[in-house]
């Protein structure tokens, strides 16, 4: 499996105003500061290796084009402007990496964080690989990816107690990897079409737009989820009082799936676990909201995983795309009170 070597390459300073622009920092607020003239590597690179406490990286607007791996604990990164403050690499799983070998899904990632405490404020973390021109090649194309996942931002190996506040995620297939630990996504918004928050983590997302991006068809366009959670882990994806959105009207209604559980390797003990509480949901989404998904296990068979099996309810939601099928299982009311985040979080707080 491919891993994702650093790539150091200065950032183009993008210019204006707007109003998620901060005031410029001053003083010991921040420990470091990334501007057009440097690289967020450099920083991180600078960073102490095992800190108690947060190192705070102030990053000025620009877009930032390098491939990231956050191995230090209780590092923060605060953005100067949420829309104008781009973290972007654009491999693909069939991009190769500086070895000639493919990146995979997992070597995929724009940033990865491996370790404890992390965190990031009012910023964009990209993947840019051209999903939609890709897709647009004939299939006899040999330039067509056949393995087109691109990972923006990837929770791995000893991430935990991570939080994003205020950021924008953006990729197409395979976006959000939250596949180790904890995390806590508030305010933030987050796209793509196929599988775009997958993985074996807890992670809570509330008050977020979960944006799916129209591939163009009529029916299968996308799924927002495929997680594969332990069995053994009583929460997976939450999604609390947050919205299901679609990038344009032209995205077709009843299109777009829940999810589909995920068995890598057709792991047996993957029981994927989804919860969507009090969310919003506009027309793209399915009636029966939810599919069925296939893995090869180590004999090269392939075996289909159904819904049913999987842990994915729903409670309160609302909006076009909220109906009520026999696919659809709702959370019974006397299971909410177990969906706070203390007991998500199993006593961490994500506030402090």
């Amino acid at each position: 499996m491919a891993g994702g070597s650093r790539v150091l390459i200065s950032a183009v300073l993008l210019v204006g105003a707007c109003s998620h622009i901060r005031s410029a920092p001053s003083g010991p607020e921040y420990d470091a500061i990334v501007d057009h003239s440097t690289t967020l590597a450099t920083a991180l690179a600078a960073a102490p290796d095992n800190s108690t406490r947060p190192y705070r990286i102030f990053i000025k607007s620009g877009r930032y084009y390098e491939k990231l791996t956050v191995g230090k604990p209780n590092i923060h990164l605060i953005g100067e402007d949420r829309e104008r403050t781009v973290i972007t690499f654009d491999a693909a799983s069939d991009t190769r990496d500086p070895r000639g070998n493919p990146y995979g899904t997992r070597g995929s990632f724009t940033i990865r964080i491996t370790a404890p405490g992390f965190r990031a404020e009012n910023l964009t973390f990209e993947n840019g690989f051209d999903y939609m021109a890709n897709l647009a090649k004939d299939t006899a194309d040999p330039a067509r990816f056949r393995n087109p996942q691109g990972v923006a931002v990837m929770l791995d190996s000893a991430s935990d107690r991570a939080v994003f506040r205020d950021c924008n995620i953006r990729g197409n297939q395979d976006t959000l990897f939250p596949n180790a630990g904890r995390s806590y996504f508030e305010h933030c918004t987050v796209s793509g079409n196929v599988d775009f928050i997958f993985g074996a983590g807890t992670a809570v997302f509330h008050e977020c737009d979960i944006v799916s991006v129209d591939r163009g068809r009529r029916k299968d366009n996308g799924y927002v989820t495929a997680a594969s959670t332990n069995v053994h882990q009583p929460y997976g994806l939450v999604f609390l009082e947050s919205r299901l959105l679609k990038d344009t009207p032209r995205l077709a209604a009843g299109s777009v799936h829940l999810g589909r559980p995920w068995h890598p390797a057709a792991d047996s003990a993957a029981v994927g676990a989804v919860v969507f509480i009090n969310t919003w949901m506009d027309d793209h989404i399915s009636a029966g909201g939810w599919v069925r998904m296939s893995s090869l296990n180590a004999q090269g068979e392939r075996i289909w995983f159904e819904p049913a099996g999987a842990r994915f309810f729903e409670h309160g939601s609302r909006g076009p795309g909220a109906r009520q099928t026999g696919g659809r299982r709702q959370l019974p009311a006397s299971e909410l009170a177990r969906y706070n985040l203390d007991s998500i979080f199993d006593g961490w707080n994500p506030e402090r």
